[in-house]
């Protein structure tokens, strides 16, 4: 960990930021279809190498609201290869996390006993693969529910009506450091005008 003491290191928390992989981009393209893979596959090379406390993803992951099946087999592959390991996590989540991740396990993925997850992955979805249909379900739901990623950010804002935004940050501990994690995954901009409006009104 470079110039960093022992205690030093035990204190700080190492993250990667990372943003629009797009995975899927040109997918029938010959010559550049695998050219988003390339790119998330060197992220995660690079959080390997760097020894990183876990990877945050900032949005459109994917480059499709419906990536096609061989999209999805591809991200899962490369986020099977480099999460799951024996690599132990040196962080917490103190937060609620049933508040944090708003699925059926309620907790953080490398808690879970069956999966050994040496490096966590935190995402929210962006406006290319936001969340549609009857169910609100996105792509990024898909690999939270393999316990791939941690899934944040998601609002769930029902029918018609402009709905309400609350934020409660994952707060995570590492030694004698805490962080609070925000996200909010992307809400169309007509959804948000109309929230600002009648919040503006109420005021």
């Amino acid at each position: 960990m470079g110039d960093l003491t022992r205690e030093d290191a035990s204190n700080t928390l190492r993250i990667l930021v990372a943003t629009d992989c797009h995975l899927g981009y040109m997918e029938k393209d010959e010559v550049r279809r695998h050219d988003s893979f390339q790119a998330f596959e060197e992220i995660f090379s690079i959080a390997e190498k760097k020894k990183v406390d876990f990877l945050l993803l900032g949005g459109d992951l994917f480059h499709e609201n419906k990536p096609s099946r061989s999209t999805l087999v591809k991200a899962i592959e490369i986020l099977r290869r480099y999460c799951l390991n024996d690599r132990p996590v040196q962080f917490e989540v103190v937060s609620d996390q049933t508040v944090n991740f708003q699925n059926i396990f309620g907790h953080v993925n490398y808690e879970d006993p069956h999966f050994n997850v040496g490096l966590p992955v935190f995402s929210i979805h962006g406006n290319h693969d936001d969340p549609a249909g009857v169910d609100n379900l996105s792509a990024i739901d898909i690999l939270s529910a393999c316990n791939l990623v941690n899934y944040f950010g998601k609002m769930v804002l029902g029918g018609s009506g402009v709905g309400e935004i609350t934020l409660s940050p994952i707060l995570i501990r590492k030694g004698s450091t805490t962080v609070a994690l925000y996200g909010l995954g992307n809400i169309r901009d007509e959804r948000l005008n109309r929230m600002f409006q009648v919040s503006s009104h109420e005021s």
